[in-house]
């Protein structure tokens, strides 16, 4: 049983977690291989368990050390916090640690690129690792303690709920219309737009089901079945297809339309993009994480 744990040492094992190198961590840390090494066996010691094994050249945690270094996120917070409470003669260091990121790749350009700008001019002791992910991708590497932060999306006509386990913060809201081919079209009702292309063929996302369980809702409000014929991951790829006359597809109010191709604004009901910036419940305290997750909200919000 752990009686008294060194903080530092929990810092130690939080960023092997995250490495998974020594050497890596010492460099973070500013220390030496030798001494994370040390620290990394008092605390299994203390610990009364193994917390590292070998992984190749690398090392990675025991099922003990993941529990272990999750914990020590909120230990960690809880410490760092009291150190705030004892006031100027004992002042709270500064971030400093990797924070890992998943992301969906409008906000990936959006959002991470400019905060991985502000953070290289104001906390360069803060790093991010990104990932391009889309929504269940990115929960699920959040759910299995591979990133801190998950920036993903929902609407409002295809909703996903969030765990206890889990905690999501609003970024934005941005509606969706139909983009078709340019030339007369309807007005109307969300549900009088979609009848009109209703023999038409649609362009679904391929990497995620939200925008076409959107399109059948409606779609079924409409009283089709719609025919799903083509996949793309990218909304520039979209549009050309459409262009190309190869279907109707969902596209985001605000982005740059292709000569050729108009967007027929979607009411009663309205598609709304809704995006979030989502923590494991109790972690979004951790110093790096709380920044980082600070800046994201700044950037994202309607004055960033």
């Amino acid at each position: 049983m752990i009686y008294l744990v060194d903080p530092r040492r929990l810092e130690l094992l939080l960023e092997l977690s995250r490495l998974g190198s020594m050497r890596e961590v010492g460099e973070a840390m500013q220390v030496t291989t030798s001494t994370v090494s040390q620290q990394i066996a008092a605390l299994a010691r203390e610990a009364g368990t193994p917390l590292i094994e070998p992984d190749g050249r690398r090392v990675r945690l025991t099922p003990a050390g993941r529990r272990l270094a999750g914990h020590a996120v909120t230990i960690l917070a809880a410490v760092e916090a009291a150190r705030r409470d004892l006031g100027p003669w004992n002042p709270a260091a500064p971030p400093a640690g990797t924070v890992r990121v998943a992301a969906y790749a409008s906000a990936f350009r959006q959002v991470l690129l400019p905060v991985v700008r502000m953070l290289a001019g104001r906390q360069p002791e803060v790093r991010l690792h990104l990932l391009e992910q889309e929504p269940a991708e990115a929960l699920g590497l959040l759910a299995a303690d591979e990133v801190d932060l998950a920036l993903t999306y929902d609407y409002n006509l295809a909703p996903v709920g969030f765990g206890r386990d889990l905690q999501a913060e609003p970024l934005a809201r941005t509606p969706w219309h139909l983009g078709t081919p340019s030339g007369p079209g309807p007005r109307g009702t969300a549900v009088e737009v979609f009848r009109r292309y209703r023999d038409d063929t649609w362009i679904v996302n391929s990497r995620n089901t939200a925008d076409e369980d959107v399109i059948r809702v409606v779609a079924s409000l409409a009283g089709f079945e719609p025919r799903i014929t083509q996949r793309a991951d990218s909304l520039d790829l979209v549009q050309d297809m459409i262009l190309a006359g190869l279907g109707v597809g969902l596209l985001p109010v605000g982005r740059p339309a292709v000569r050729g191709v108009t967007l027929r604004r979607l009411r009663q009901p309205e598609a709304i993009q809704r995006s979030y910036a989502v923590t494991r419940r109790g972690h979004a305290a951790w110093p790096p994480l709380a920044l980082v997750l600070r800046l994201v909200l700044q950037t994202a919000g309607p004055d960033g």
